[in-house]
């Protein structure tokens, strides 16, 4: 069981479903250490940007371990541990960005983790699919809500209902990944957009992503006072003195996140 965690002097946590024979599948354990680490990017100042990706070259993830998950369903009791385990794509609010490296197949719960994420690289090879219907279930953790904003409706629709997947030609085409490249450029690509991201001041990129999400269900003028707001709270950081400074002085900022 493997869920590898590392981080760069950039700030740029890298992490690793590492369970290639199985196809990135996860069990319950998996899921566990993959809560622990998203919480760990939350609440960790030193890291500014996550990157996740899959263990091999076949698959990003299969989501949920089927021979686990569909042979044990949890027990009623289950259903209201809402905060139990939480994950990036059931509803844990992570504010500093992520970016997806897909490297293979994405399917089931490994695309609704996609759909949580804010930037995706895709190898050439990569296919995304909800699959779950061919199976007797439902694409959980926001599988169905979040697709809808993501894609095309009827995209979107032709996905949920038939279990089809895209190749990632079409996924870059309709939008649902930046960019395609060839497997050996995947990680470095990712990072390439990590270190950008995580070179800007981290508490304005961070309320830049709560803002962009959050607008989502709010209504436009409340959108923007909350938008005002936090922007005249970043105004009294030292990162808002430090980034003029360093444009004036033609030189690189060092954002400290405060």
């Amino acid at each position: 069981m493997a869920i590898d965690f590392q981080v760069s002097d950039e700030g740029v946590a890298l992490i690793t479903i590492n369970r290639p024979e199985r196809m990135n599948a996860m069990d319950a354990e998996h899921y566990q250490a993959l809560s622990r680490a998203w919480c760990t990017v939350r609440d960790d100042p030193a890291i500014r940007v996550a990157i996740i990706t899959g263990g091999g070259d076949r698959a990003f993830s299969t989501g949920a371990d089927i021979k686990t998950f569909l042979t044990a369903p949890p027990t009623i009791a289950e259903m209201w541990l809402t905060q139990r385990d939480q994950l990036l794509n059931r509803g844990l609010e992570v504010w500093k960005p992520v970016v997806a490296a897909v490297n293979g197949y994405c399917l089931g719960g490994g695309m609704t983790l996609l759909l949580a994420t804010d930037i995706r690289i895709a190898a050439s090879h990569a296919t995304f699919g909800l699959s779950e219907v061919k199976r007797g279930v439902i694409a959980g953790n926001g599988g169905t809500q979040r697709v809808l904003d993501q894609l095309p409706y009827a995209i979107a629709m032709e996905m949920l209902l038939t279990g089809d997947g895209i190749d990632a030609a079409t996924a870059e085409r309709w939008g649902l990944v930046n960019k395609v490249v060839p497997p050996a450029e995947l990680i470095e690509t990712a990072y390439a957009y990590a270190r950008k991201i995580a070179a800007n001041a981290p508490l304005a990129v961070q309320a830049a992503k709560e803002l962009a999400v959050r607008s989502r269900d709010m209504d436009l003028s409340s959108g923007l006072r909350l938008e005002s707001v936090l922007n005249r709270m970043l105004m009294g950081t030292e990162d808002a003195k430090e980034g003029p400074a360093a444009f004036s002085a033609k030189r690189k900022p060092n954002f400290k996140g405060s």
